[in-house]
This record gives structure tokens, C-alpha cells and sequence, in this order.
């Protein structure tokens, strides 16, 4: 590892913005691509598709290899998993579907060494195999990443209580799934999805928490909507629709009717 200053993290605690962006193709090669393109932070999706620790791994070798910061989205909030997660090497893990104060607290458990944390204590990468304990552990407690998933109605409706958990660095709204638990998955401009969103918004400025958002299609103008309403911890898109969309987008404008078969 090499043990950079997790920027995102800074950022996060000062309530400034920051741009990023997500990982579901288990490919080095795409991997690069992305962790070259300027993004502060890219996260590895681990709950969702064919992601497995050993290709996390390697993608997280390759975008601190650009200086750039990976996350990786475990499958879910469980002990193991998290700690097995962390000892690749990633400066940060994103925990769906954190609905209630004692999740939240599950969560930090989870992350943290004794006695702020329950996390075993193993030798494996982050640990520079061993040989570099001492300075991981010294690194970890300013520059390892707690941010949470908000992606449920039940969670918007105990987002105080969450929020009160010191430890979390940010929150971010799981678009799809909080749809989803309204009853409209994936049909972002509802009333109620609408309004549990500015609801989510109005209750963390309250506080004075940071904002987080996945802005899931690749359109510049909704990433600045964004950053202009206040959010913090922005992802913009994903390697899939950045991919299948510049095809669409292109294959459409080709005169087609002139190619025969």
C-alpha cells in the first residue's frame, strides 16, 4: 500500500464536495480507465454482480496505483465480511442498507480496532503483509472511510439517529432501493421519492452532516444540479452506463440504412 492521505475523507469531515465514481465491470483494464480520468474516488461494487475480494483486490491496487482513492460497497453490513473487506488494501468501505442507530453502530464495530471498534486484527495487504502494522494502524484512524447507505424509507425516518454516530463520515442516498421501498423502484421523480430525498437533505444540513448521492446516468448537467443543491460525497455514474451509453449514443447517428447485411 501507499498509505496516501485519504483526501475524500478530509473533505467529507469539512462538509466540502467531492467527485467520484462507481465500479462494476471486474476489469483491470476498465478499472485504469476510470482511476485516470480525474475522479477523486472510485468505489468497487461488491454487493451487486460478479465482484469477488481477489478481483477487488487487484482494482484496488490499480486506482491507488493513480492516486486516486478506492471504496469498496460490501455486500452487507456483517462483521467478517468487512474485515476481510478492509485487509485489501481499500481506503473506505460504503454499508447498504443502514436503517437504524444500532446498524449504524454495527457498522463502526465493524471498521474500527479495539476499544473504539470490535475488528480483529489480521496481516494481509492493508497491513503491507504483515511487515507494516504499526504505520497501518496509525494511518487507518485519519484516513479510513466509514460512509453508509440511506436507501430505504425506514432509514429516512431514523436518520437522526444515525446521524448522531460520530464515527460515520458520510451518508449516501441508494436511489433504486429507497424508490423501491416507496413502492416505485427505480422511478426517481415520484412525490414521495422526491420528498424523502429533501427530507434527507434537510435533516443532515440540520445537522450539519455531508450529503452524499449516486447520480446513476452519465449526464454532466444532473452531476451539477447536485453539487449546486449542496451534496457532498457525489457519484457520478458507472463504468456499465458510461460504456453503453457513449454506444447507444453513437450507434444511433450511424446511417445504418446504407450498411447491408
Amino acid at each position: 500500500m501507499k498509505y496516501l492521505k485519504n483526501i475524500v475523507r478530509h473533505k467529507l469531515r469539512n462538509n466540502e464536495p467531492t467527485l467520484g465514481s462507481w465500479l462494476n465491470i471486474p476489469s483491470l483494464e476498465v478499472t485504469e480507465i476510470m482511476a485516470r480520468s480525474g475522479f477523486e474516488f472510485l468505489v468497487i461494487d461488491a454487493e451487486h454482480g460478479s465482484m469477488n475480494l481477489e478481483a477487488a483486490q487487484k482494482m484496488t491496487m490499480v486506482i491507488e496505483g493513480h492516486n486516486c482513492i478506492p471504496f469498496v460497497r460490501v455486500e452487507k453490513n456483517d462483521a467478517s465480511l468487512i474485515k476481510r473487506t478492509l485487509e485489501i488494501g481499500c481506503y473506505g468501505v460504503i454499508i447498504p442498507m443502514v436503517n437504524t442507530k444500532a446498524e449504524a453502530k454495527r457498522a463502526v464495530e465493524s471498521v474500527y480496532y479495539p476499544p473504539l471498534g470490535l475488528r480483529g486484527t489480521g496481516l494481509s495487504r492493508a497491513q503491507g503483509y504483515g511487515l507494516e502494522f504499526n504505520r497501518y494502524k496509525d494511518w487507518y484512524k485519519d484516513n479510513l472511510s466509514l460512509i453508509v447507505q440511506i436507501e430505504h424509507i425506514e432509514a429516512i425516518n431514523n436518520l437522526e439517529e444515525i446521524l448522531s454516530v460520530d464515527e460515520i463520515d458520510a451518508t449516501i442516498v441508494g436511489p433504486y432501493d429507497l424508490s423501491a421501498s416507496l413502492g416505485y423502484p427505480g422511478i426517481f421523480d415520484k412525490k414521495e421519492v422526491l420528498g424523502a430525498i429533501d427530507k434527507y437533505k434537510k435533516i443532515c444540513r440540520k445537522y450539519k452532516k455531508p450529503t452524499g448521492i449516486h447520480v446513476i446516468y452519465p449526464d454532466a448537467q444532473e452531476a451539477n444540479k447536485r453539487i449546486e443543491e449542496g451534496f457532498n460525497f457525489i457519484v457520478f455514474s458507472l463504468d456499465m452506463l458510461f460504456l453503453g451509453k457513449k454506444i447507444e449514443q453513437e450507434f444511433s447517428g450511424i446511417a445504418k440504412g446504407k450498411i447491408k447485411k
